[in-house]
């Protein structure tokens, strides 16, 4: 499973030899038109022979060819695997290379070759996705999982045995209403004990947003108990059976309910960095404000058109970058160097500096915007050291 750590890895990864490149290749499986899978086949055999063409071109051929070698051999075993995509980033001067396994959700199979690991269909897989908790309650036991992607592993488990109930309800049924509050009781303990495992995990970073599996009468029991700093880690709950839920169904649920919350966290927040920018306030729009609110260090959480990409120019020694086309660095007169997708250098910027991406998909109002866009932590120009409260 990719972590965090993996990818600010591959963020900080840049090529300073004129003579070597970064491969970046991803697989997305294809259901095949017949059983040779010769599609896939022809695919990455001509990403592969224009890759190196333009290595050849560039005088990259030595190191390179190595490289994309081994990426044909390995796709060459990827053939009739529909369960997984596959990406693998390698640089063969610093003997790099890292492949993962993946969603079968990226836009397609690809090979780049830059100076940067191409990011931006991993980060359009990954989203502002967080570190998940997912949480099975009942009232004998309790499942906790931790989700990344598509990937679920259970982490651990509490079970709580219930008292018997005696032979005879006694005199009036006083013993069987004895036993019922017993009962009652044991599962308001156990149900404490699901909510103070809670609040540890998430104080242990454990997780970041929460997702509990459990029937309604139970609900109305935990969600009482549940800590305060819980309770707005939580992003919806689904009906279950702790005992028989399987991975599969704890994983297409949890999957449901984190997609849902994200696009309304996404549509949240476009209307609300687009009302920004009109007020003038804690919103940018547009490529150039954009890059200099990066520049300042004012973004809180940028928002980049899932099809977006333009040309810039970056300083080869300061790493100023300028959506004009000029030929010598603004900031320190240094020669730029052209780049055909500015969201090369950006999107491992964001990941860096821990910056909050997400990817806007058929918004009229944002494309007229500029189809890329910023809110802010604060405004530089507008404040004296105070910086303006984060949004919710």
């Amino acid at each position: 499973m990719i972590t965090r750590e993996d990818i600010r890895e591959l963020a900080q990864f840049q090529i300073d030899s004129p003579e070597d490149c970064a491969l970046s290749f991803y697989f997305q499986p294809q259901t095949p038109q017949n059983k040779s899978h010769r599609g896939e086949t022809i695919l990455v055999k001509d990403l592969v022979r224009n890759a190196l063409r333009e290595a050849e071109k560039n005088g990259k051929n030595g190191l390179t060819r190595a490289s994309l070698d081994r990426i044909l051999e390995l796709a060459a075993g990827l053939h009739g695997n529909q369960a997984r995509a596959k990406a693998v980033f390698s640089c063969g001067s610093r003997d790099f290379w890292r492949e993962f396994d993946l969603p079968p959700r990226l836009p397609g199979t690809q090979l780049f070759v830059n100076r940067r690991f191409h990011l931006k269909p991993l980060a359009l897989l990954l989203g502002a996705q967080p570190r998940l908790g997912v949480a099975l309650v009942d009232r004998q036991r309790a499942r906790f999982f931790d989700m990344r992607l598509d990937e679920l592993r259970e982490r651990e488990a509490l079970f709580h045995s219930m008292p018997r109930h005696g032979r005879s309800d006694g005199y009036a049924g006083y013993d069987a209403g004895h036993s019922q509050r017993r009962v009652d009781d044991e599962a308001r303990h156990h149900f404490k004990n699901v909510a103070e495992h809670l609040r540890e995990a998430m104080e242990k970073g454990k997780f970041e947003r929460l997702i509990v599996g459990c029937n309604d009468a139970t609900w109305h029991e935990v969600e009482p108990l549940l800590h305060p700093y819980v309770k707005q880690r939580l992003l919806g709950r689904f009906s279950c059976e702790v005992a028989n839920a399987s991975g599969d169904r704890v994983r297409a649920e949890a999957d449901r309910i984190l997609r849902e919350a994200l696009d309304q966290r996404c549509h949240k927040l476009v209307r609300e960095v687009l009302d920004q920018a009109k007020s003038n306030s804690r919103g940018v729009t547009g490529l150039r404000r954009v890059l200099r609110s990066i520049e300042m260090g004012e973004v809180q959480t940028l928002f980049i058109g899932d099809r977006y990409a333009a040309h810039a120019v970056e300083c080869a020694k300061c790493g100023h970058l300028d959506p004009h086309m000029v030929r010598h660095c603004p900031v320190c007169a240094q020669e730029t160097r052209e780049l055909d997708d500015v969201c090369d250098v950006i999107i491992p910027t964001a990941i860096l500096r821990d910056i909050e991406l997400f990817y806007v998909k058929d918004d009229e109002e944002f494309d007229q915007a500029g189809n890329i866009a910023a809110l802010l932590r604060f405004r530089a120009d507008q404040s004296k050291g105070t910086r303006i409260p984060a949004a919710s």
